[in-house]
C-alpha cells in the first residue's frame, strides 16, 4: 500500500514537472538575446555605437561624431572640446 502511494505520488510530480516544463517552453523559445557582430572595420568606422578595442579607431569616431563606444564605455566630447564619459551615477567623468 505505500508502495502505490509512493508511486502515485511520484507519477504526480511528474506531470506536474511535464506540464510546466511545456508551458514555459514556449517563453523560453520566444526570448533570444540577439547580439549584433560587425566584424568588418569599414562597418565599425562608420558606426559609433559598436564597442572597440582599437584606440586609433576611437579617436578618429571621437573627431568625426562627437562619440564613441571603447572598451565598455561611450566617450563623448564636449562643447569645449574634453573628452569624457557618464559614470554609472550619472556624472561626468573627464579624461
Amino acid at each position: 500500500m505505500e508502495y502505490l502511494l509512493i508511486i502515485i505520488a511520484l507519477s504526480l510530480v511528474g506531470f506536474i514537472f511535464l506540464f510546466y516544463k511545456r508551458k514555459h517552453q514556449s517563453l523560453i523559445k520566444k526570448t533570444r538575446i540577439f547580439v549584433p557582430l560587425i566584424t568588418s572595420l569599414k562597418e565599425q568606422k562608420i558606426n559609433p555605437d559598436v564597442n572597440t578595442n582599437n584606440w586609433n579607431l576611437h579617436r578618429q569616431r571621437l573627431a568625426k561624431f562627437g562619440r564613441s563606444q571603447y572598451r565598455g564605455l561611450t566617450f563623448f566630447v564636449s562643447s569645449q572640446n574634453k573628452v569624457f564619459y557618464l559614470s554609472e551615477k550619472g556624472t561626468k567623468v573627464y579624461c
